[in-house]
């Protein structure tokens, strides 16, 4: 990530991979200051854990505001940002930022307070705006709100994962030119735009080549199967795997692994797993604890042998587990907890 971004500077990496307080130090320890978050449990975690600049790249609503404002109080050293793309939680924001600030004993002036970022659509439809006239009356409206302050513009492409990275470039190019040129409208009229925060892994290389984006990849911390094979051009290598046992040979040529749907994510179609040392399995049943594969080298195993899987999606899969076991030299040198899992930790 280092060395396609820059610099340190240039990224600002997404949690929602790992959700773990020592990777999080890993990645400080390297220089990186400024991170990006899905939960309000990743948010605690990232806190807790010293992070000096937290963007919370979900829109907050209902409780999750309240939540939210809590965690600028417990943790003055972090500066928050979020996301948004709705009048009404904007108002509800400041509402709530600026009765945070009357009860530290501050003021409540527009200008100040919480940064919120403009979540725009790019593309993938399924949070934020169009990069047109309604997005720059939105963003006036945070700038004008009193306890928060305009903190830029934030356009996740996620919709873009073509294998061919020329492909990718170009659809990347045509989805970034609209918020370019918001960026450019906004500041004319006199409004501050501090930062873009734009793209995922797939884009990644690319918005690493403006000098004024802040890139956010994440799965490319650990990498997964799936993205290994769509995505050829990065030059990622796999960092998390599954370890799962044969459980039972329910016939000449099948295994039953205990890798259900509650050890490895699967929300996609199969291939869900890539074995390293198994390479010819085919997924012939899936359940909540149990994977039965096909494979003509079924006679070689035997009750409790061990194998290693390189999952397809690996951010859904490190949730599943309450712990990432840390190996050293072929040996456990750690167990991490997978603290941000939990949908709640304290706030």
């Amino acid at each position: 990530m280092l060395a396609l971004a820059g610099g340190a500077g240039r990224l600002r990496p997404h949690l929602k991979t790992h959700k773990m307080r020592e990777m999080t130090a890993l990645q400080r320890a390297l220089g990186v200051s400024k991170f990006k978050c899905a939960t309000i449990a990743e948010a605690e975690m990232a806190a807790d854990a010293g992070v000096p600049d937290l963007l919370l790249a979900g829109q907050p609503v209902g409780p999750n505001v309240a939540r939210l404002i809590e965690l600028t109080r417990r943790f003055p050293r972090t500066q928050f940002s979020v996301i948004g793309d709705d009048a009404v939680v904007i108002r509800e924001l400041s509402e709530a930022a600026s009765r945070r600030r009357r009860d530290a004993g501050g003021d409540a002036l527009a200008g100040t307070g919480l940064e919120v970022l403009l979540d725009l659509d790019v593309g993938q439809h399924r949070t934020g705006v169009p990069a047109d006239a309604g997005a720059v009356e939105l963003y006036r409206l945070i700038a004008a709100s009193p306890g928060l302050r305009p903190g830029g513009l934030h356009a996740y492409d996620g919709h873009i994962h073509d294998v061919e990275p020329e492909v990718r470039a170009t659809r990347c190019e045509a989805a970034f030119a609209p918020v370019a040129a918001l960026r450019r409208e906004l500041t004319a009229a006199g409004l501050p735009v501090p930062r873009v925060v734009a793209g995922g892994t797939p884009t990644f290389p690319f918005h690493a080549r403006r000098a004024d984006v802040e890139c956010s990849p994440g799965t490319c911390v650990f990498w997964d199967a799936g993205y290994a094979t769509t995505l050829p051009d990065l030059p990622f290598r796999p960092a998390a795997l599954v370890l799962t046992r044969v459980v039972s040979k329910p016939g000449a040529r099948r295994l039953c692994l205990d890798l259900g749907h509650k050890a490895v994510a699967s929300e996609m179609p199969h291939p869900r797993v890539r074995f390293l040392n198994l390479d010819d399995a085919e997924a012939v049943m899936h359940n909540e604890e149990h994977l039965v594969v096909q494979t003509s080298r079924a006679a070689e195993f035997r009750i409790g042998d061990c194998l290693y899987g390189l999952p397809w999606h690996i951010c859904p899969t490190v949730a599943l587990h309450a712990e990432a076991v840390v190996i050293e030299n072929r040996r456990v040198a750690a167990r991490w907890p997978v603290t941000a899992r939990a949908r709640r930790l304290t706030v």
